[in-house]
């Protein structure tokens, strides 16, 4: 009953009085569980609803949370988590979802929209599951996304075959590991963003990806934004701001003109 929107029909129908509903709008929109306090009103706040972080909770927190987030939005997105934490929440929600090469746990609405177009594109194959948790993020978030994976700087060719699939996005995902520098490439080739993803991936002094983020983080291309190592998620989360912007205004600029 924190949903702003559930609170204001419930005052409509005269299910509660408006002092009820101004109870529960002071509450800022906090669903108190003792061990967590979920923040059901974020997406009104910010175009996003709270996503579940599974690595470390214990199964009865992380039961109790999915099933409290699955009843207020109706579906609901988990990153990081492993087999054992699918099993047991599949026990409870049947039509819970796994897949293990980017650890996301989710459950979706059917017959989603998804609007504009990303790119994600992955330097090498060992790259993949970071770049699947970005991509089915943005895909989550209601996203177009195409997959251009294998295109790193070690066979350049195999990029340029894609240049024009991937300069028709409205954001670029550029996910590498070893020395990251496919970011930097991308960067010079494209007119829109690109987030690059410094990835784990790479021999001794690529240092668990601390070398791929230095290279990305001191690129001399332009209009590139860096996350942190594995950040599949919050490349996916800013693609799909970038995404959001990218169509409103397309929108607009046709409104403008009068087509």
């Amino acid at each position: 009953m924190s949903d702003i929107t559930e609170i204001l029909e419930k005052v409509k129908n005269g299910e509660i009085s408006t002092a009820q509903a101004e109870k529960l709008l002071d509450r800022g929109g906090i669903e108190e569980m003792g061990y967590a306090k979920l923040d059901m009103n974020r997406d009104a706040r910010t175009g996003f609803p709270e996503v579940i972080y599974c690595e470390r909770k214990t199964d009865d927190f992380l039961v109790s949370i999915y099933r409290k987030m699955l009843e207020q939005y109706g579906e609901v997105l988990g990153t990081r988590a492993s087999d054992h934490q699918y099993r047991i929440i599949k026990d409870v929600i049947p039509e819970v979802v796994y897949d293990p090469v980017s650890h996301i746990l989710k459950v979706e609405k059917k017959d989603k929209v998804r609007i504009g177009r990303i790119a994600v594109c992955t330097a090498g194959t060992a790259d993949i599951s970071v770049a699947e948790e970005a991509a089915q993020t943005a895909e989550f978030f209601g996203s177009a996304v195409d997959r251009i994976y294998d295109v790193g700087v070690s066979g350049i060719h195999r990029l340029f075959a894609h240049m024009e699939e991937i300069q028709a996005a409205n954001c670029v995902v550029a996910v590498a590991g070893m020395e990251g520098a496919l970011a930097s490439v991308l960067g010079g080739l494209v007119r829109n963003p690109v987030i690059a993803v410094p990835t784990s991936v790479g021999y001794g002094a690529s240092l668990n990806g601390l070398s791929a983020l230095l290279t990305m983080i001191n690129s001399c291309a332009n209009g590139i934004a860096v996350v942190n190592i594995d950040n599949g998620y919050g490349a996916g989360y800013m693609a799909t701001q970038i995404n959001r912007l990218a169509v409103r205004g397309s929108v607009t600029e046709t409104d403008a003109d009068g087509r």
